[in-house]
C-alpha cells in the first residue's frame, strides 16, 4: 500500500492507495510526522511520497527521517510522464505538476487542460505528444472576496454560503457576491473556450475545493474529480520507484 500526503495551502490530504484504490482519505490543518506515522503503521504502508507547496523544507525534512519506509519527496528532478515545455520549470508548482499526472492517469494520450479550483486557480495544459506546456495562475474564489475587503476602505468582507447569487446584485453586498461568483464562473469557462479553439478533442478535468460550487455544464466533455492531486502523486511514486 502506498502512503501519499499533499501538503496544500489550505489543508494537509493524507491518503492510502491499495492498488488503484483510495481506502483512506482525511484533511488537517497541519502536517504532522506522529499523524504520518500513525497511518503509516495502521495500514502497514511499504512506500510513499510527499509533495508540499509552503515553504516548510525543515519541516518535511524532519519527518521523513522519522518514517522508515521507502518515501520521497517530491521535486522537480524527480522523473514524470511528460515532457515539460516551460521556461522555469523549477518553479514550477508540484501540485500542478500532479494534478496533471493524475489527469493524464484518466486520459492517456490526449490534449488535456486541467483546472484546479483552490486557494489558487491554475491552469494547465498537456498535449496528445505527452508535452507540458503550462498554463495560468489567477486568485482563487476565497481571495476575492479578501482581496475586495483589504484594497478598499469601505466594502465588506463577504462570504460566500450556497445561496442563489442573483445576475444583477441589489445591494452592496450582493453585487460583491455577483461579481465574485459570476466572474469567477464565466472566467472558467472563457478559459475553457479559448482553449477549446485552439485543441481538438480537448478533455477538460476540474479538481480543487471549490469546484463543487459551480454548475459548469456540459458533463460529457468536462471531468471532476476530488483527489487528482492524490492520484498524480502516486502514479509519480510508481514511476520513480520502477526507475
Amino acid at each position: 500500500m502506498d502512503l501519499i500526503v499533499d501538503v496544500g495551502n489550505t489543508f494537509v490530504k493524507i491518503a492510502v492507495f491499495e492498488d488503484d484504490n483510495i481506502i483512506f482519505c482525511q484533511k488537517y490543518s497541519e502536517v504532522n510526522a506522529s499523524i504520518i506515522f500513525e497511518i503509516k503503521n495502521k495500514f502497514d504502508t511499504k512506500r510513499g511520497i510527499i509533495s508540499s507547496v509552503r515553504n516548510n523544507e525543515a519541516e518535511v525534512s524532519a519527518i521523513l527521517n522519522k518514517i522508515n519506509i521507502s518515501f520521497y519527496w517530491l521535486n522537480h528532478k524527480m522523473e514524470f510522464p511528460f515532457k515539460i515545455n516551460y521556461k522555469t520549470p523549477e518553479t514550477l508548482g508540484l501540485d500542478r505538476v500532479s494534478a496533471v499526472v493524475g489527469a493524464m492517469a484518466m486520459f492517456p494520450n490526449s490534449n488535456l487542460l486541467i483546472v484546479d479550483m483552490g486557494t489558487c486557480i491554475t491552469s494547465d495544459f498537456v498535449d496528445e505528444n505527452l508535452v507540458y506546456h503550462g498554463g495560468s495562475i489567477a486568485p482563487g474564489f476565497e481571495m476575492r472576496f479578501k482581496a475586495l475587503h483589504h484594497f478598499t476602505q469601505k466594502l465588506p468582507q463577504i462570504k460566500y454560503e450556497n445561496q442563489l447569487i442573483k445576475l444583477i446584485g441589489d445591494s452592496t453586498d450582493n453585487s460583491i457576491l455577483s461579481g465574485v461568483y459570476n466572474g469567477f464562473k464565466y472566467e472558467i469557462l472563457g478559459m475553457i473556450s479559448a482553449y477549446e479553439q485552439q485543441y481538438n478533442d480537448l478533455k477538460i478535468v476540474l479538481t480543487g475545493g471549490d469546484y463543487k460550487l459551480f454548475d459548469l455544464e456540459a458533463k460529457n466533455r468536462i471531468f471532476a474529480d476530488d483527489f487528482l492531486v492524490l492520484r498524480g502523486l502516486q502514479q509519480i511514486l510508481i514511476l520513480n520507484e520502477k526507475n
